[in-house]
């Protein structure tokens, strides 16, 4: 048991270390520049609904932002089916030019068996991660379309926490109807849509898109992320709670619900 213990806090100490490199690299990819200002000009050809979202968002006169730090607490099932709710806590950072994330998640399941897990989306790629106990991998997908796909749509649909990136190169908007826009990003090969929708205020309501679960999925399924609760951070006005689910053919399966603790924009270095 005592060697069992110690295999386990090595492989801990391992792949904690692995996620702390990893963000490293991402920062130094992607320096603080001299940030623009947001303009009201930087706005005009955008949908209307979205140049709504984001003046109402409070980043006109903001520079745009160049990296983000959160922290989130979570409530997930890992199957239709479950009844209960497992708790976890999540850490992720993000650079939008280039585009990237690295999230990480450390969940106790039944038996106090611990999860870790870590999605990463870099230089248009995609990798998963999860490992019972830090040891035994469940999930180790990359090098695979669906999965660059479906953290391309993951990054797409998070902007909504660092707004100023709807305004980056790689990010195309097409308006659907008065409250409505679609968001096709391409970045090193890969592409990637989803629907944005709005309330009349222009307040972020929900993101709805056709996303692979996983790499085994043999056609995509809709995945939405709903907006529970928006406050202000930084000055900025973004959603703090949301809930995400996916459509099935037994019916809706919403498993993840999280909440934002901590949001920081524009570190200088990753947080220790």
């Amino acid at each position: 048991m005592i060697l069992f213990a110690a295999i386990i806090g090595y492989e801990t100490f391992h792949f904690t270390d692995r996620i702390n490199r990893e963000r490293i690299s991402q920062f130094q990819h992607a320096p603080l520049k001299n940030q623009e200002l947001v303009t009201e000009k930087a706005l005009i050809g955008l949908p209307p609904i979205i140049q709504l979202w984001l003046t109402n968002s409070g980043i006109i006169g903001k520079k745009r932002i160049t990296n983000v730090h959160l922290v989130q607490e979570l409530q997930l099932k890992m199957k239709p089916e479950q009844e209960g709710w497992y708790n976890a806590k999540a850490e992720q950072y993000f650079t939008i030019e280039p585009p990237a994330f690295i999230w990480n998640i450390n969940a106790d399941m039944n038996f106090k068996l611990s999860v870790v897990g870590r999605d990463k989306f870099e230089d248009g790629k995609g990798e998963m991660i999860i490992k019972l106990l830090s040891l035994i991998p469940v999930v180790n997908a990359k090098n695979d379309e669906k999965i660059d796909q479906a953290t391309l749509q993951r990054y797409l649909a998070e902007i909504v926490w660092f707004p100023s990136a709807a305004l980056n190169q790689h990010i195309k908007w097409e308006a659907l109807d008065d409250f409505s826009a679609m968001a096709t990003m391409k970045y090193k090969g890969t592409k990637g849509s989803g629907l944005f929708y709005f309330d009349k205020d222009g307040n972020f309501q929900k993101f709805v898109a056709m996303r692979y679960p996983d790499s085994k999925a043999k056609e995509p399924v809709e995945w939405t992320v709903t907006a529970k609760k928006i406050e202000k951070r930084n000055g900025i006005k973004i959603p703090i709670e949301c809930e995400a689910s996916w459509e099935l053919e037994k019916g809706n399966w919403t498993w993840l619900k999280l909440k934002i603790t901590d949001i920081q924009y524009d570190l200088l270095e990753i947080q220790k």
